[in-house]
């Protein structure tokens, strides 16, 4: 929504579907939306800016686009829009974790990424307009073939990335560990691994449950994953049952203990100690987050930023 002369818009969380579906693609093809609070899902999340400028605040670092950028970036961090220019419109792709995997990135790319890194385009292809605007049409198309074609082709775009100028943006904590890129059996438990958790992470389960969906023994279950991501098993499912039980929250009628259970959690001690450790806030403060009206970081009418 957008008042008078300013023509930013402001997140309603109550329609947002992301958080819900971590093994679904999701589109949004919109004006972006200024949030009053981070919100984070287990979706590898590609922007393309069709018009206007976006600013985020990631994990550890800001982020500025503006038309014609191209920026990646690991969705399960917290991370939100702080401010946009009057009447910005672009494209973010909300992709499983798997297709993150089918992505040729330079093992460093790819665990920097995961730790928490945006990764931006610094050249404008001619291009990209077209190209996202045809991407984001087959994807909301609901035709598997249209679908995983533009999949298929934005893989493409994104692992062009790395051979032209780019700018890979982190905040100054950040420690890379040693990278490691999965082959091609590592690829496919990976991939047996993220759908189990994803059907089953409301419910009590172990890395000895995820290892028999996968077929594989715990430790290498445990190693093959650590190695790739950078997560633990245990911290993907808790990132999961995070995920789910923010949106539970931005209802109007949530109940905390209620969504604690519902998420996956054991006790409510335990929902409230993770929730804390991602957001930074507890589940209930988060809640009242939601209802305030978010503040531009650059309240000018003209959205434009200030001179640095």
């Amino acid at each position: 929504m957008s008042d008078g002369k300013n023509l930013k818009r402001y997140w309603n969380p109550l329609k947002s579907t992301v958080e819900r579906v971590p093994n679904t693609l999701v589109v949004s093809h919109e004006q972006p939306g200024i949030m009053a609070v981070p919100h984070w899902h287990a979706q590898v999340e590609i922007n393309y800016v069709f018009r206007g400028t976006v600013d985020y605040q990631m994990h550890g670092h800001p982020v500025h686009l503006k038309r014609g950028d191209v920026c990646v970036f690991w969705g399960g961090l917290p991370h939100r829009v702080v401010d946009t220019s009057n009447d910005p419109f672009f494209v973010a792709v909300h992709l499983p974790l798997i297709h993150f995997f089918r992505l040729r990135l330079l093992p460093d790319i790819q665990q920097r990424l995961m730790r928490g890194a945006t990764l931006v385009t610094a050249q404008k292809d001619a291009g990209d307009a077209s190209s996202f605007a045809r991407w984001s049409r087959y994807m909301r198309s609901n035709d598997p073939r249209l679908v995983n074609h533009a999949i298929d082709e934005l893989l493409l775009r994104v692992e062009r990335i790395q051979f032209d100028p780019h700018r890979l943006i982190e905040g100054s904590g950040s420690k890379a560990a040693p990278a490691e890129a999965p082959d091609q059996q590592s690829f496919q438990n990976i991939g047996r691994i993220c759908a189990f958790v994803a059907e089953n992470f409301r419910h009590q389960i172990d890395s000895a449950d995820i290892a028999v969906s996968a077929d594989i023994h715990p430790k290498y279950a445990m190693s093959v994953f650590k190695k790739s991501t950078g997560m633990t098993l245990n911290e993907y499912v808790s990132l999961l049952r995070l995920s789910y039980a923010q949106a539970l929250l931005m209802q109007d009628d949530a109940n905390v203990l209620e969504v604690a259970m519902e998420s996956g959690f054991g006790s409510l001690s335990a929902f409230n100690k993770s929730f804390r450790k991602i957001a930074g806030m507890s589940p209930s403060d988060f809640r009242r987050g939601m209802r305030e009206r978010p503040r531009p970081l650059f309240p000018s009418t003209d959205g434009m930023r200030p001179p640095h």
